[in-house]
């Protein structure tokens, strides 16, 4: 995701201006780092209190049961205080992270998803009060890079998990049915792969981009007696919306539990 993000905001600043804000990187794994530096406008930090020391801005982009080990190195850093700390991690809170950096650490946090990949995220960030409405604006232009961003409450990121979070792999297991239906009913796997996938994502711009409420967008391919209304119905005595509403709150639950 780190990685994702870096391409992303540094190829969307240059295609804007011809040349974006110098962006570095550190990894423990100096390969990954250096993987990345070779793209234009992308450095390798030599070390986590050099990429901390010369940026304005800090994405820590790890698992939350890396952060005990990290943050203490990211506190140590020169100035750090004046700058933006953003962690995409779950479970890690404001709180916990702002006390942890010390006395006016101005941070945020970011939920992304992993469509940020191929520069479809859905991204939704909070702020400490700390973080001015400029300050806040960058972090957005970062995000929106990868996809689009929103601004929320601390208090609902649990929820975005449920929504934006967690919900591609629900999506990816939908396409994975209809691949498979397709293949038993005799359709070649390349060909059931093309045509599941784009009707998902057809379905997403549809929502998207015609403004149309979904209920309204799926009541207008059910046509009375057609095919796909039978499908809707079994679907419905299945208890498909419960399904998904049950498995949203298991992963908010988990959220909400590992949250420190």
């Amino acid at each position: 995701m780190g990685g994702a993000l870096a391409r992303g905001y540094q190829g969307s600043a240059r295609a804007d201006s011809g040349a974006g804000p110098l962006v570095l990187v550190y990894d423990r794994n100096a390969d990954k780092a250096g993987a990345l530096a070779a793209l234009p406008g992308i450095e390798a930090a030599e070390s986590i209190e050099d990429l901390a020391g010369r940026s304005s801005m800090v994405i820590l982009a790890v698992k939350p049961k890396d952060f005990d080990a990290l943050v203490p190195d990211i506190a140590r850093s020169e100035g750090i205080g004046r700058k933006t700390v953003i962690s995409i991690a779950a479970g890690v809170s404001i709180s916990w992270l702002a006390s942890m950096l010390g006395k006016g650490a101005k941070v945020i946090r970011a939920m992304p998803n992993t469509p940020a990949l191929v520069g479809e995220g859905a991204t939704a960030l909070a702020r400490s009060e700390g973080v001015t409405d400029g300050e806040f604006a960058d972090a957005l232009r970062i995000f929106e890079a990868v996809g689009t961003a929103v601004e929320t409450e601390e208090g609902l990121l649990d929820a975005v998990i449920g929504v934006s979070g967690s919900s591609p792999a629900f999506a990816y297991m939908y396409i994975e049915a209809l691949i498979e239906k397709g293949i038993s009913c005799g359709l070649r796997p390349e060909d059931a792969k093309r045509l599941a996938a784009r009707a998902t994502l057809g379905a997403a711009k549809m929502v998207l981009e015609t403004g149309t409420p979904p209920d309204i967008l799926r009541k207008n391919v059910c046509s009375p007696g057609g095919t796909t209304i039978e499908g809707v119905a079994v679907l419905e005595d299945r208890g498909f919306m419960e399904t998904i509403e049950a498995a949203m709150d298991a992963a908010i639950e988990k959220s909400r539990k590992m949250t420190k």
